[in-house]
């Protein structure tokens, strides 16, 4: 107990335990004790004025200001996640500091969930004050002998014991079982403890006792365990009170929020460390007399006046501090004070507790200051004691999951090696298709000979089709700009996999409907008609279809002319009048769109639904076309990359899940570790096999999860998206019905990333071998070229792009690529196509 004098009180008394002459009346006895508690009511004002001043103290550690010094320690505790009930084994705990002079060793076992409560075997060793006060050798010393008598009363083994150890005092954690002592408090005063790491000082004394192999994983504080211990029958808890000896608290928050972690994402638990919270503006109101006193004869005088207000080492001594002074004002016994009365400590805490409702007290205070928050106290049975074991069974837990986690993404994580030896196999099967050999690249002519020069003029109506929805343009190409007029119609599934004349019937019809809205019924203006399926094309007009992708599978159209199908339902459709010029696929659709603004954009890219790339080749390396000067824009179709077996060092078995389960099995290998169609189909397989091995959900088969394609692409931008915070990314995880942990969420997030991230590089050294392929064709040492890009996956997805390009620099040094995002490339570019078309025809007939 600290030693408070009554130097105070004696000055008021005649003589020491003597009554002193002329006691107040009964109505003044009244007044005199009103006037000493009404010292310790707090008003509402007063509290929300400590609330915020506490609020903000807290939000000023955490952000990491140092100035003015924040009333508040606000240490992470490098505890990351709360138990979910299924942490098993057998654990040691020593606990130190929780109950004042004594320590504790508990030996813990954990049986899950559906395990049978075990008793924790505990043993109390009371701690002599001359080690309390002495050197910390001593103390930690002490601490291992008592772990040895402990343990030699058990039947354990020597070996491999795993230990938490609950530490009660202010330190500075840098890891889950580093801590170093800032000060000591509750009446310990070791020398040469302070500014130290306990962990170290308590395994050092461990080797020094020699008898049993203790591994001490965790350093815990007593409110950190507190809220570890909690009965998970009442749902999480993720909040730690003490008020005993000392006082503290404990809370899950966001890293985020911690600037020390330097962390954006997942959770750590802080201690709070208000003990120490001493703001005079909030605290000074209700600081009263006894307080004063008490602080000025306590061992750390002006440090921990919270605590002194609320700890169980002080508040028996505030009661005393209160009655002995209304003895000697003649209130009490008759102006007679006792000897006892007069003694530090004298009055205990659990005097203190026999007299009041603390609990039903605090209950009320926290509903009156925190009305949005349904708060349920949960008292602990076992002090910090089982919450120690639970942290050091959970540390093992993540640490297993981890280790699982990080097995299943391995083959995720490319390496540099990988990536340039995609490069140069993309760079063969380039060549190979050029030159008509077997090959997984088609290298397909479209027969676009040149890019924009700015000079097209005219009314140009645009076809697009490549996806579940198609849109209708109208396209005006004037000297002020261009003028785009569109409407988006849908096919229905029943239609995109009918037949392929009721699809086709279904284009013009949409046509149709978009010329009445915008007055050009009876017009014939040139169309340009941007088909974003694998095609080889005999010329501008004529493209056969090779196969459907994108879960197109219409009969009667694989192998024919696409624009002689949609000719054909413009002659069905009578009294329809359609001058069809060109077939565009996406790709080049937009590298003509951003040629219009950059005559340096001579590579088309699409990553959305599907993925392909498209660029401008020497005529002279095109096998299938006659000439060997100027330009032709090659259709490489790279989704069916790999279709030959070369990605097969590349491929997991979540990717060849993903290809079976695919209507075409086997084919556009490429694309389906690339585009928005399969990533999410990708992450789902790699949750699905998280959750049967333990890592997600508890293990426990989570229905939805077995819904082909319910998790979508888009939830991959969403979930990565830097804007968000976790609850955020829980939130999206919720409404699929999956419902997870933060430490669930956190590795969703990691899944999503390292698919995310594969799909980026390989994109990347795509490009890489293209822009490297232009190069070399024309004998630069230095190649600037820009990449005219779309699809939904590059434009929303928050890193894909950035991750593309750092992969385009790292694989082609000697090119300076420039990125440049089309604002409607399929439209317009088909437009632009066509529009170049009629420019060359009427050269040509000049």
């Amino acid at each position: 107990m600290d030693p408070i004098g009554p130097r105070g009180l004696q000055q008021r008394e005649g003589a020491l335990g003597c009554p002193q002459e002329g006691l107040p009346s009964p109505s003044e006895s009244s007044e005199l004790v009103q006037e000493c508690l009404q010292q310790f009511k707090v008003t509402e004002a007063q509290l929300r004025q400590i609330q915020a001043s506490l609020l903000g103290s807290m939000e000023q550690a955490l952000s990491g200001k140092a100035s003015p010094a924040p009333a508040v320690r606000m240490l992470p505790t490098y505890v990351g996640s709360i138990p979910h009930g299924t942490e098993q084994g057998d654990f040691l705990v020593l606990e130190l500091g929780a109950s004042g002079a004594s320590l504790r060793v508990l030996w813990v076992t954990l049986m899950g969930v559906e395990g049978h409560k075990t008793e924790p075997r505990s043993q109390e060793f009371v701690i002599p004050q001359e080690v309390m006060l002495g050197p910390g050798q001593q103390l930690f010393d002490f601490a291992a002998r008592c772990l040895s008598e402990f343990l030699d009363a058990l039947p354990v083994g020597k070996q491999g014991l795993q230990l938490g150890f609950s530490f009660s005092f202010p330190c500075h954690q840098t890891g889950l079982d580093k801590s170093t002592l800032i000060s000591w408090t509750k009446g310990f005063k070791c020398s040469g403890v302070e500014g130290q790491d306990v962990v170290q000082l308590l395994r050092d004394a461990i080797q020094r006792q020699g008898t049993y192999s203790i591994d001490v994983v965790a350093v815990v504080n007593d409110t950190v365990g507190t809220m570890m211990g909690c009965d998970l029958g009442v749902g999480p808890c993720e909040v730690g009170l003490v008020v005993d000896t000392g006082t503290n608290a404990c809370y899950m928050e966001e890293a985020r929020h911690v600037a020390v972690l330097g962390e954006d994402r997942g959770r750590v638990c802080i201690s709070v460390e208000w003990g120490s919270f001493s703001d005079d503006e909030a605290l000074g109101p209700v600081w009263t007399i006894f307080d004063r006193t008490l602080d000025q004869e306590s061992l750390n005088p002006g440090a921990q006046r919270f605590e002194k207000m609320i700890g169980g080492l002080y508040l028996g001594e505030l009661v005393r501090l209160a009655l002995a002074d209304l003895a000697q004002r003649g209130v009490l016994f008759g102006g007679s004070t006792s000897p006892v009365l007069l003694s530090p400590g004298s009055i205990l805490l659990e005097h203190v507790a026999e007299m009041e409702k603390f609990l039903a007290i605090l209950q009320e205070t926290v509903m009156l200051l925190a009305p949005e928050c349904d708060v349920s106290f949960i008292p602990s049975v076992d002090g910090g004691g089982q919450g120690v074991a639970m942290v050091t069974a959970v540390a093992a837990r993540l640490a297993a999951h981890r280790r699982l986690l990080e097995e299943t993404l391995a083959p995720f994580w490319l390496t540099r090696e990988q990536l340039v030896a995609l490069q140069r196999q993309m760079r063969e099967a380039m060549a190979k298709g050029l030159q008509g050999k077997t090959s997984s690249l088609r290298m397909l002519p479209t027969y676009v000979r040149a890019i924009p020069d700015g000079s097209e003029r005219g009314d140009f109506l645009a076809l697009d089709l490549g996806g579940t929805n198609f849109r209708v343009l109208l396209v005006r190409l004037a000297s002020g700009g261009v003028q785009i007029t569109n409407q988006i119609y849908s096919i229905p599934e029943y239609v995109a996999q009918g037949s392929g004349e009721q699809l086709f019937d279904h284009i013009v019809d949409c046509i149709v409907d978009f010329q009445q809205k915008q007055g050009l019924s009876g017009h014939s203006l040139p169309l340009g008609f941007t088909f974003s399926f694998p095609c080889r094309q005999l010329g501008l007009d004529q493209g056969i279809l090779l196969n459907w992708t994108k879960g197109f599978s219409a009969s009667d159209c694989e192998g024919q002319d696409v624009v002689y199908l949609l000719r054909e339902a413009i002659k069905r459709r009578q009294a329809v009048k359609l001058n069809v010029v060109a077939i565009v696929n996406d790709t080049v659709g937009t590298m003509m769109s951003c040629g219009y603004e950059n005559p340096h954009c001579e590579v088309g890219l699409i990553v959305g639904t599907g993925t392909n790339a498209c660029y401008m080749e020497e005529l002279r390396n095109v096998a299938s076309v006659p000439g060997d000067s100027g330009h032709m824009c090659i259709n490489m179709e790279w989704g069916a990359f790999g279709d030959d077996g070369s990605l097969g060092m590349l491929s997991t078995y979540f990717d060849e899940r993903v290809d079976q389960a695919s209507i075409n099995p086997g084919r556009q290998r490429f694309e389906k570790m690339i585009s928005g169609m399969y990533l999410g189909e990708i992450v789902r397989h790699i949750l699905l096999h998280l959750t049967s091995r333990g890592v997600l959900f508890r293990g426990q088969q989570i229905q939805c999860l077995q819904t082909r394609d319910i998790f979508k692409t888009k939830f991959l931008s969403q979930i990565e998206s830097d804007s968000l915070a976790l609850r955020q990314v829980r939130a999206i995880l919720e409404d699929l019905g999956l419902p997870l942990t933060s430490d669930d969420a956190l590795m969703v997030l990691e899944v999503c990333q390292a698919v995310s991230r594969r799909a980026a590089q390989l994109c990347g050294a795509g490009v890489a071998a293209v822009v490297e392929k232009i190069r070399e064709n024309r004998g630069l040492e230095k190649l600037t070229v820009s990449v005219g890009v779309d699809g939904t996956l590059y434009k929303l997805h928050p890193h894909f792009s950035r991750l593309v390009e750092e992969t385009v620099q790292e694989l082609a040094p000697c090119c300076e690529v420039t990125f440049l995002q089309s604002k409607d490339g399929s439209g317009k570019g088909a437009a632009l196509v066509t529009a170049v078309a009629c420019r060359l025809a009427q050269m040509t007939r000049v």
